[in-house]
């Protein structure tokens, strides 16, 4: 790979670690959703939420079409799934990991 290729991977690795973006594309897992729902569902403030779904945008992960004055947004590509998936199983196995140590040395 060159490095534009590893550029562009840094790029939605970052707007993936943040844990608001996660919620947000946790709550995209369904289906499409406006961007009014967001600050609601999740208890932001709509700049907020706006500035978390630019970085997402930017990096390639959503995707957004206007519907009236609403403007949705959905995932970009199905695999993110898997993506958010495997993350939440190592960080269980490593959440699980760390307990089975701390409960060893106590």
């Amino acid at each position: 790979m060159d490095e534009q290729g590893y550029t562009l991977q840094a790029r939605m690795v970052k707007a993936l670690a943040h844990p608001t973006r996660l919620r947000i594309l946790a709550l995209l897992r369904d289906g499409e959703r406006c961007a009014c729902e967001f600050g609601p569902l999740l208890g932001l403030g709509q700049p907020n939420v706006s500035q978390h779904l630019g970085v997402l945008r930017k990096a390639h992960v959503v995707n957004t079409r206007r519907d009236g004055v609403r403007i949705m947004y959905r995932l970009s590509d199905e695999r993110i799934i898997e993506v958010l998936d495997t993350l939440g199983r190592i960080a269980r196995d490593q959440f699980v990991e760390a307990a089975a140590a701390l409960g060893a040395v106590a």
